[in-house]
């Protein structure tokens, strides 16, 4: 049952958030006098000026092009735009990556094998009482550039690891791909108005089948390989980008194990002991009975581990990485506008983070509904 709050709390909350926004007010125009002073003007007009340096890796958005590699000759926007889609694409990468292992190794605390259980034990004390900051400069100075050149890349199942980062299978879409694309939209809306009619069941596969026989192939799948101009083919993941993501992820990891550890510990034993008793062997019962029980329970701590790692991937910069907190120094640097640039890096990973938290919250709240909870 979920209870009205009072007036009392509305107003002590609206006055809290009054005397918070008007600090922050206080703070800004304090900061606006004392530039005015030093004949420096707040402005934003500074995005549309030519950026002038490079970045080793990003894209970014251009009028009537849509989006390609980032240039110099680009504006200082433009360069905010390609720090930023840098920094969402390894905290989406990391978020998944993280969420994965950490599962895996707080299942792994818990296993009745003594060598999961310590192997996951060392993991979790190890990852968990080193700094970020130092297991970024190991994956990056003391793995990643210590690697073998190209020519004498790693390779395991088609994945290519060298000084160069990672080369991994990928898929390019050919010319019939949006076609192949509609016709399964198409195919999955038929089905679903067209469900009661027993003629739809027999005609809507051979038109499917069809269909698939004049797109086909609507993707080609890459691989790596070494030719002249070095390795050619598959998807390139540079070194910076590969050790700020394994980073983030394995440190992430260890405290999402201990997440879903304390979440699967607080599942009655009882839960175990009826599942076991119905026949299910022991991954049958995690997956289908404990797992959809913990994850409910783990939902809420997880959105703080997700938080952390988006605001911990600031530390790009100790990697050369262009991140969006990386291209601010530079724009700081090279334009003097340090206040209206750290304005804008706040506003972007405010909203990151509160997109992330909307989003978690939404599915924590379909989990509640579900369970009855």
């Amino acid at each position: 049952m979920r209870f009205a709050p009072r007036p009392a709390e509305i107003l002590l909350q609206a006055l809290v958030l009054g005397a918070v926004v008007g600090v922050l007010l206080f703070f800004l125009h304090t900061a606006r006098e004392r530039m005015a002073a030093q004949g420096i003007p707040f402005s934003f007009a500074f995005l549309a000026q030519e950026a002038g340096f490079s970045l080793s890796e990003g894209l970014t958005y251009a009028p009537g092009e849509g989006l390609r590699p980032y240039t110099p000759s680009d504006t200082y926007w433009q360069a905010f735009l390609a720090g930023f889609l840098n920094t969402l694409r390894v905290a989406v990468a990391g978020l998944v990556l993280a969420t994965l292992l950490g599962f895996a190794i707080g299942a792994a605390r818990l296993s009745r094998n003594p060598l999961a259980r310590g192997l996951g034990f060392l993991y979790v004390e190890l990852v968990r009482n080193t700094p970020l900051l130092l297991q970024l400069f190991v994956w990056y100075f003391a793995v990643l550039l210590k690697l073998p050149p190209v020519e004498g890349a790693l390779r395991f199942l088609g994945i290519w690891l060298s000084q160069r980062g990672l080369f991994l299978p990928w898929i390019e879409a050919t010319p019939k791909a949006y076609g192949f694309l509609l016709l399964l939209l198409g195919t999955a809306l038929a089905v679903w108005g067209l469900r009661r009619y027993l003629w739809a069941k027999v005609l809507l596969p051979l038109v499917l089948l069809a269909g698939l026989l004049f797109l086909w192939p609507p993707f080609n799948f890459l691989l790596p390989e070494r030719t002249a101009f070095g390795v050619r083919g598959g998807l390139e993941v540079s070194p910076e980008f590969t050790a700020l993501l394994f980073g983030l992820t394995v440190y992430t990891a260890a405290f999402i194990a201990e997440v879903v550890r304390g979440a699967l510990l607080s599942i009655p034993r009882g839960q175990w002991e009826a599942a076991r008793a119905l026949g299910l062997d022991e991954r049958t019962v995690l997956r289908v009975v404990i797992l959809p029980q913990a994850v409910r329970i783990a939902l809420p701590p997880l959105i703080n581990q997700y938080l952390n790692l988006t605001k911990n991937s600031s530390l790009a910069v100790a990697v050369a990485y262009p991140d969006l907190f990386s291209v601010y120094n530079t724009v700081a640097n090279q334009s003097g506008r340090a206040l209206e640039g750290v304005l804008i890096v706040m506003a972007v990973y405010l909203s990151i983070s509160l997109g992330i938290s909307a989003l978690v919250n939404a599915y924590n709240r379909r989990v509640i509904l579900r369970w009855g909870v």
